[in-house]
């Protein structure tokens, strides 16, 4: 029988609690890879949610700047919209904007996925780029030290969307992955690499994200349909930082706001 998955969540009462909640989560996970392993490598995904938390690590009047070891982190992106890197749909200019042009961040440190190529080669480059930064050899997966997810209302994550062909990809370490819907094209890290991370956190605040939060983690398995049901971390925990209107139809967490719950495969 699969090992259960542990799902770990912590609530915050609003979006600028839960940003601070994702901001300290982040440095810690980023501090203790460093300390342990001499780096942190770490893949990051777009939206308005992560656009707070960024801009709360590059804040000088905030405990985050500081305290993150810059000269010791990687940083890698989830996913990315099939645009130059300074269209307004670019996850790496949010990124740049909110973030990379206010901390020392070695521009070496930064690998972004190159949205301006053809999607293929794009996704291509970017799983050379991974080989070569981790030093893989023949079917090594990117040990990442801690991945940042987003959950869309139709139960997508990265941008492994509803029946699309990503979600049937287990070689490869990144793939280019047509949206239909959108009628565009996305690059994005495949689910068993983001598995093998050794955190996994999903970011998601809002009270319209309550129902698809209960369907993903609560509901019958349906991957095809809710592609965020196959994100279960080989370490056996994931965690959501959420904030309370997102977390109204979970189970009630205790008085510290954190709460967890098993999940059968």
């Amino acid at each position: 029988m699969p090992p259960k998955l542990k799902i770990v969540y912590y609530v915050e009462p609003d979006a600028a609690a839960l940003a601070e909640r994702a901001a300290q989560y982040m440095v810690e996970a980023v501090e203790q890879a460093a300390a342990q392993r001499g780096r942190a490598r770490i893949a990051i995904s777009g939206g308005s949610a992560p656009k707070a938390v960024f801009k709360l690590l590059a804040d000088p009047s905030q405990p985050w700047r500081a305290r993150m070891p810059w000269d010791r982190l990687e940083l890698y992106w989830v996913d990315e919209r099939c645009v130059p890197p300074d269209h307004p749909d670019s996850n790496y200019r949010m990124t740049r904007e909110a973030l990379l042009e206010h901390v020392p961040l070695p521009e070496e440190q930064i690998h972004r996925m190159e949205g301006e190529l053809e999607p293929e080669v794009a996704a291509a480059r970017y799983e050379s780029a991974l080989r070569n930064s981790f030093r893989l050899e023949g079917a090594e997966t990117p040990p990442f030290d801690l991945i940042h997810l987003g959950l869309g209302t139709n139960g997508h994550t990265a941008s492994l969307f509803p029946h699309s062909a990503a979600l049937h990809e287990i070689g490869r370490l990144a793939v280019a992955n047509e949206v239909d819907d959108k009628n565009a094209w996305r690059i994005t890290l495949t689910w068993p690499v983001i598995n093998q991370g050794a955190q996994v956190f999903f970011l998601s605040g809002g009270a319209e994200k309550a129902e698809i939060l209960k369907e993903v983690f609560l509901g019958p398995n349906d991957p095809e349909r809710l592609p965020s049901q196959l994100i279960r971390p080989a370490g056996g925990i994931l965690t959501l930082l959420l904030d309370r209107p997102a977390a109204t139809l979970l189970p009630p967490v205790g008085g510290d706001g954190r709460g967890f719950f098993e999940r059968e495969e």
